[in-house]
């Protein structure tokens, strides 16, 4: 199996945390659905709502493109709804959009955009990119191997409460 420098953020529960609503509507029913494995209903709520521009919806549908839930397996159709998220500043898109730069999936392989998305994300307080923007910094992929700032973001992720984030940092080859 091959090792993946980045990782992909899929926790829609934890998604739903950042889009809070005291009424209900077709983002928060598409995610209902979602969590009921119902991603065709999924897939029909949040489909207009991502083609007017949404970004939360944007963002779950490059999910479910990605995994191929309730829809055919499409990489490039994945990217193409991280970016119109991404561009409008959704942290989750901005990591899954470097995860997949960062692997070549769905688009070019290409560290540098990785590390530009994922630094973004980072400083917006995306914890789910702060263990990737350390790997990167560890790797050398998009920036200069930098250890001292690959063990800030690993820590900031462990401080965090970022599930796993502690293992991960015990993993580095970046050591204190």
């Amino acid at each position: 199996m091959a090792h993946r420098i980045f990782t992909l953020w899929v926790g829609l529960v934890v998604a739903a945390a950042f889009h809070c609503s005291a009424f209900a509507g077709p983002v928060e029913d598409g995610l209902e659905a979602a969590k009921r494995s119902d991603y065709a209903t999924a897939l029909k709520l949040w489909t207009p709502a991502a083609e007017q521009g949404d970004a939360t919806a944007q963002s779950y549908l490059g999910l479910l493109y990605l995994r191929g839930w309730g829809v055919r397996q499409d990489d490039a159709q994945a990217a193409r709804w991280y970016r119109k998220a991404a561009d409008q500043g959704n942290t989750a898109a901005q990591n899954n959009l470097a995860t997949l730069y960062g692997n070549g999936t769905g688009v070019p392989q290409d560290y540098g955009q990785a590390f530009v998305l994922l630094r973004k994300a980072a400083d917006a307080g995306a914890m789910e990119a702060y263990v990737n923007l350390a790997r990167a910094y560890e790797a050398g992929h998009g920036v200069a191997k930098d250890c001292s700032a690959a063990l800030v973001w690993y820590r900031k992720a462990v401080s965090g409460g970022y599930p796993g984030a502690r293992e991960v940092l015990a993993g580095s080859t970046c050591h204190p």
